[in-house]
């Protein structure tokens, strides 16, 4: 159990565990209850109606929020030749090949973002078990690896703020939409957006209800439970 310090336990005093909350309602909330000196990232969790042992019930896809995420993202690009040319006129932070990789053998991540051409993947591929852990694996499911023609349109994507959700082994999605300095509205419509497009990556193996709890919540504030219906109906998705 998990042991929470006297502001928090305060804040939490916002959270009615017995009632669930519109969307507006739990930004509102979400803001009133935050208690600490800097701006948080504002997340949504979503406890979905699918097998993830199941191959044919697989959660995952990208989301360009409207509103970005409200941080500056660094983006590095595994690349060669043209492409590294490409990356760099298209604003990547970091672009190139094997000293990258060495570098980052050696324990260095500072980056948010990783995209590659598949000519450089198979010297990436090395890497897996370093960035795979952290969600910073280039992968062509999550549109992280693309021809150098594309790099430019995804690597403005990444710093507009592109978001990867991908179902995790408890059957979660968890997803930050933006920070808490945002307005509300510019927050909804991240909001709704994510689950937008949670909602079209729908598996074909899924049954029964796909959303089946949603909570928000700050980075280190109480979570508050969202009303389902009333958080598919903002998102435009009223039966899917």
């Amino acid at each position: 159990m998990i042991k929470r310090g006297k502001k928090y336990q305060e804040a939490s005093k916002l959270a009615d565990k017995s009632k669930e909350y519109s969307p507006e309602e739990a930004v509102e909330l979400a803001k009133k209850a935050s208690y600490v000196k800097f701006d948080e990232t504002v997340e949504l969790h979503l406890r979905m109606g699918v097998d993830p042992r199941s191959a044919d019930q697989q959660v995952r896809g990208v989301i360009l929020l409207p509103n970005g995420l409200g941080k500056k993202t660094r983006v590095l690009v595994f690349t060669q030749g043209e492409g590294v040319k490409l990356a760099e006129e298209a604003g990547a932070d970091y672009a190139g090949a094997d000293e990258l990789i060495k570098q980052i053998e050696g324990g260095w991540l500072e980056f948010d973002v990783s995209i590659a051409t598949p000519d450089v993947m198979p010297k990436v591929a090395k890497l897996g078990r370093i960035l795979g852990r952290r969600g910073l694996m280039p992968n062509p499911k999550s549109g992280t690896v693309v021809q150098a023609k594309d790099l430019g349109r995804v690597i403005t994507e990444a710093r507009k703020g592109r978001a990867e959700f991908r179902l995790d082994r408890t059957a979660i999605i968890h997803l930050p939409i933006g920070k808490l300095s945002f307005e509300k509205e510019r927050l909804l419509e991240n909001l709704a957006a994510a689950v937008e497009a949670i909602a079209r990556a729908k598996p074909s193996g899924a049954k029964g209800q796909y959303i089946r709890s949603a909570f928000l919540s700050s980075a280190m504030g109480p979570a508050f439970k969202l009303d389902v219906t009333s958080l598919l109906a903002a998102s435009g998705v009223l039966s899917r």
